[in-house]
């Protein structure tokens, strides 16, 4: 079976023999065949004679008769008018339209050939780009298989980020912008096929081939060519351009989208590594375990909201019957407030070794948090003091919530603030006080994430609940009563996710 282009060329010299047959046997000098499409005729056979090769609407030649065919024209010089039902003037408009359909199957199987070729070149590209992860590597890949892939000369990738188009990768040099508004007027017209190459990214060019890098019709970033190379130089692209473009960027798409992915799985692994270290950290600043303390039984709990907290407690020996107790809370959760916690213990540690546990002493810890902080960071604080010999707990409390004391008699009493957090003046003044435990009194330190633990109707388990709680459960041992004090908090909340840090430091005095 003959190839259309071997065919075309058959019927071409068949037409020209038969008119050449037909003109001598109807006494024609000369004639000129032309095919008509769309108002246009161009020639395919002349005998005898200079014929333009092509005509536009219904313009004849000088010194010739025209005869109207069927999709086809015939001009003629002879003595006398051929006639216009000659069968062989039919049979030449029948070999005319013969030759069209044949052109028309030849390009039909070139377009195949083309899009077969077409879809090969993207397969390999697709697969090229599939399996590149880094994100900056692959842009790259992906404007250099696209600029070859279209022969152009200049080329820039954009992807969407914080509602602008921002360059990943640029192709060819010259000046390019490095990004725009995502509602920018241009981002339209660039994506049209009548860009205008005034307005584009890629300066001085003069042919600008845009298509959009979408997932599910998402916009996702741009994909722009320009300036295509030919022999005669640089020139506009052709629609078939477009097309292949638009191929080759759904599947950028996908790589780029999969790169970005893998680009956010490996920034959240490497968070989560540093939050667990963050994690480690913290809890070296927390006592590992509470000390023995004679005549006396202490426990400390803190569980944080996240994998870092803004809770703080310890308990540590000033000298033989001396200890010093604190419970801090910083406000917010997460990082911010365990990087303020760290703060706190190290100011603390270096200040205990340097004074008494006092109004001075606060008033100090208060000028460093206010310089080393954020104006919307502070912390609550119950700083205490107990001597183990007597049986005395000197107290400061910076706007922390106030502690209890069970009283083994059924009385309760408080701790109540004496002045603002630390952090919010620099200048701010505090106040101190002193009870003193007798055998049986339990004194229980904690912070708002105990009182403030909320139900599902936005009721907190309040001061009054912990108070009755510990009145009721008195005697005890710490480890049952800090993991009741657990059990009722998470009770009264039903199920819902824990809202803030929480911590308890519970202190008895042993009948």
């Amino acid at each position: 079976m003959l190839e259309p282009s071997r065919r075309s060329a058959d019927l071409s010299q068949s037409l020209a023999e038969r008119l050449t047959a037909w003109a001598a046997s109807r006494g024609v000098t000369a004639a000129g065949l032309y095919a008509v499409c769309g108002g246009v005729a161009n020639r395919v056979a002349e005998i005898g004679g200079s014929f333009p090769e092509r005509l536009e609407g219904d313009a004849g030649v000088d010194g010739t008769k025209q005869i109207a065919l069927p999709s086809a024209r015939l001009l003629v010089r002879a003595a006398s008018e051929p006639e216009v039902d000659d069968p062989e003037i039919l049979l030449l408009a029948a070999g005319v339209r013969i030759q069209q359909l044949a052109k028309e199957l030849e390009e039909h199987h070139f377009q195949a050939r083309f899009r077969g070729v077409e879809q090969e070149n993207l397969y390999e590209v697709g697969l090229a780009i599939a399996s590149m992860l880094d994100l900056e590597n692959l842009g790259e890949e992906v404007l250099f298989r696209a600029v070859s892939l279209l022969d152009a000369r200049r080329g820039a990738l954009y992807l969407i980020e914080d509602q602008q188009y921002r360059l990943l990768s640029s192709f060819g040099g010259g000046d390019v912008e490095s990004a725009f508004a995502i509602d920018d007027e241009r981002v339209q017209a660039l994506q049209t096929e009548d860009s205008d190459t005034a307005h584009s990214p890629l300066a001085g060019s003069r042919h600008v081939l845009a298509v959009p890098i979408e997932i599910e019709r998402s916009p996702r970033g741009m994909l722009l060519v320009a300036d295509k190379e030919s022999r005669r130089g640089v020139g506009p692209f052709p629609t078939s351009d477009r097309r292949t473009l638009s191929l080759f960027a759904n599947q950028a798409a996908i790589a780029l989208e999969n790169a970005k992915l893998h680009r956010l799985a490996l920034e959240k692994e490497r968070l989560e590594r540093e939050m667990e270290l963050a994690a480690e950290i913290q809890q070296q600043l927390l006592p590992k375990a509470m000390p023995e303390i004679l005549g006396f039984e202490v426990l400390g709990w803190n569980r944080p909201a996240r994998q870092v907290g803004g809770d703080y407690f310890d308990l540590r020996q000033l000298a033989d019957t001396r200890w010093t107790l604190v419970v801090g809370d910083v406000t917010g959760k997460g990082m911010p407030a365990a990087l303020l916690v760290s703060t706190l213990h190290t100011a603390l540690n270096l200040l205990g070794d340097r004074m008494e546990i006092g109004p001075d002493m606060a008033a100090r810890l208060n000028r460093h948090i206010f310089e080393s902080s954020s104006s919307n960071k502070f912390i609550t604080m119950l700083l205490a003091e107990l001597d183990s010999a007597s049986g005395i707990l000197r107290y400061l409390n910076a706007g922390h919530n106030p502690g209890l004391v069970a009283r083994a008699d059924g009385a309760v009493d408080t701790l109540p603030s004496g002045g603002m957090p630390l952090g919010l003046l620099a200048h701010a003044k505090f106040g101190d006080a002193v009870i003193t435990m007798a055998p049986g009194d339990l004194v229980c330190l904690y912070s708002d994430g105990i009182t403030e633990a909320a139900n599902a109707a936005g009721d907190e388990f309040g001061f009054d609940r912990l108070t009755d709680l510990l009145l009721a459960n008195q005697d005890m041992p710490l480890q049952d009563l800090v993991a009741k004090i657990d059990e009722e908090t998470s009770a009264f909340s039903a199920g819902l996710p824990q809202g803030d840090d929480q911590t308890v430091v519970l202190v008895r005095r042993r009948p």
